[in-house]
């Protein structure tokens, strides 16, 4: 990058830390620390609810899935409308009611600690998991810029996000991520807008998208019904409005964003707006990889686009063979040129037949210059035998940095740091809240004052953070790590809301047998996975049919103490 780009990221990562600090000043107990005195006005909270879960994986990685699967995995946010509004409808409602810090003090009261105390853990384990990844993503970028060790990076970009997180408290998370988004949504327009403007002279924004339609890129609807297809019309609906059900409804991460909110009627104000921006938004997002895709049939693609590991093959032994193949893939540079021409041509005048014959023909050269890809993908493997040969969180990064101007460059690469930033200390601050609330305040000290209280939960941020940090160490070979994510929280997500639903359904469900029903449906669950016999978003249907079933078998068999209605 240039001194340009670097002056544009720092300065843009101090200012939003600064203007966290000075939002989050005045903290002196657990309510302020977690939920900000609930005076957080709805469109602040609208705003983290999307910086909580737009991380840095979602316009890392969002692009090059795209690019690489089309834009199908669109489908995967239909069913979030339809569970913003039943949130709103009974969720929010009985949270702001009790007046919870977490989501799962509502579960002691309706059923038991026990219960109560098996829902946190399974947020706690999924959450840290999930947030390791997280810190994983940005730390791709430091490596690939500045030829970092991954494992040095990772420990330098979660010893920032802790320090920033433990002093700032749900203010500093919830102030700096709406501005954080402000700066996103600038920069990812200008990402797009540069996309189309350095295509050749002649290729206009309706060439590019008619080219990418053709090549299947903007197969953003998919109607054939299968379980094991990741991303149709029927996965996304249904499977994506038991996961958006979860996430939102029973996740502290983004229950404790709209608990900060001045009341009721501002939570949900919250949610049905994201609701309705939440879809356009992701839309944008991989119609830039569509548009990417488009660009690199006129100009020239990297054989893998993380250069760092061809770099490293070039320096081993293997270096002629890794030569050869480049030699064999750049040859086919020049006919998909002349390829995407004739197609542009032939749409220009509208002539079906030589449609049809170009399509066919850029087709066949994408897909041959894909398996030279895949014979590349495994000589580094045989090369490189730890190195993660997808490329799919590098093709945005890839394109930011070759092509874009200087300083829109830097402000590309903060972009993707604010995100990070935002969604992972969200994460960190309610992994601590559910930590002090729901294990340390309940179970080790149900007194204490607010000084302790306010010094443990930064306490516990730290030890979450640095968690964090060691699954981030590990996080190699998971491939799009946007779906990584979401599969990693598909396998405890159906469980956790099928606990909430009989909670708020099954009126004679008790403890014991909610408790024990969650307990198999969640083996049932990871068994299901490690079967393969469907994509991961039905996981989040069938954790959470299996919890009421089971409930429903065992309530009948197993000892019932007297129920617990909440107040």
């Amino acid at each position: 990058m240039s001194y340009a780009d670097w002056a544009v990221l720092g300065f843009t990562l101090i200012a939003i830390i600064l203007y966290g600090v000075w939002k989050s000043r005045g903290q002196q107990n657990l309510d302020s620390y977690f939920l900000g005195n609930r005076s957080v006005p709805w469109y602040i909270v609208l705003l983290s609810i999307m910086g909580t879960q737009a991380s840095a994986i979602t316009f890392l990685s969002a692009p090059g899935q795209a690019y690489t699967d089309g834009m199908r995995f669109v489908q995967y946010y239909f069913g979030l409308p339809l569970a913003m509004v039943v949130i709103s409808a009974v969720f929010v409602p009985i949270y702001h009611k009790l007046k919870v810090y977490t989501a799962y003090e509502y579960l002691e009261n309706r059923f038991d600690l026990k219960t109560r105390t098996l829902t946190s853990f399974l947020f706690l384990l999924q959450r840290a998991l999930s947030t390791g990844i997280s810190i994983y993503a940005p730390s791709i970028i430091l490596s690939s810029l500045l030829g970092w060790n991954i494992y040095y990076t990772n420990l330098f970009m979660g010893g920032l996000l802790i320090i920033y997180t433990m002093y700032g408290g749900t203010k500093a998370v919830s102030y700096t991520q709406s501005l954080q988004l402000g700066v996103i949504f600038v920069g990812m327009f200008l990402a797009g807008y540069m996309v189309v403007k350095m295509l050749p002279a002649d290729i206009g924004f309706s060439d590019a998208l008619h080219v990418s339609g053709k090549m299947g890129k903007l197969n953003v609807i998919v109607t054939d019904f299968s379980l094991k297809d990741r991303y149709n019309i029927w996965s996304g609906v249904i499977g994506g409005f038991f996961l958006a059900l979860s996430y939102f409804g029973t996740d502290q991460s983004q229950v404790g964003r709209y608990l900060t909110a001045r009341d009721l009627t501002e939570s949900r104000m919250s949610l049905l707006m994201n609701g309705l921006v939440k879809v356009p938004m992701q839309f944008l997002i991989m119609l830039i990889g569509a548009l990417v895709f488009v660009f690199y049939l006129y100009f020239k693609a990297p054989i893998n686009f993380n250069e760092g590991l061809v770099q490293q093959v070039h320096q081993s032994e293997y270096a002629p063979q890794m030569q050869a193949l480049e030699q064999r893939y750049d040859s086919l540079d020049g006919v998909r040129q002349t390829q995407v021409k004739t197609l542009v041509t032939a749409l220009d005048a509208k002539n079906e037949s030589a449609i049809r014959t170009a399509q066919a023909d850029l087709k066949a050269s994408e897909t041959a210059s894909n398996s030279i890809r895949d014979e590349a993908k495994t000589l580094i493997r045989e090369a490189l035998p730890a190195a993660d040969t997808s490329d799919t969180n590098y093709i945005f990064l890839h394109f930011v940095v070759h092509n874009l101007p200087k300083g829109l460059v830097g402000l590309l690469i903060a972009i993707i740091f604010l995100a990070s930033w935002g969604s992972i200390a969200a994460a960190l601050n309610s992994l601590a809240s559910t930590t002090m609330v729901d294990f340390y305040k309940r179970m080790y000290k149900p007194e204490a004052s607010d000084h302790e209280y306010l010094r443990a939960s930064k306490f516990w941020t730290l030890i979450w953070g640095v968690f964090s940090i060691g699954v981030a160490l590990f996080a190699t070979n998971l491939g799009s790590l946007i779906e990584a994510v979401n599969i990693l929280g598909s396998l405890f997500y159906g469980t956790i809301l099928g606990i909430f639903v009989v909670a708020f359904a099954m009126k004679r469900i008790r403890g014991n047998a909610v408790f024990w029903g969650a307990l198999l449906a969640e083996i049932a669950v990871i068994a299901v996975y490690l079967a393969d016999i469907v994509s991961f978003l039905w996981l989040n249907v069938i954790g959470c049919a299996l919890v009421m079933l089971f409930s429903a078998i065992l309530q009948p068999i197993l000892p019932s103490p007297k129920i617990k209605q909440p107040a």
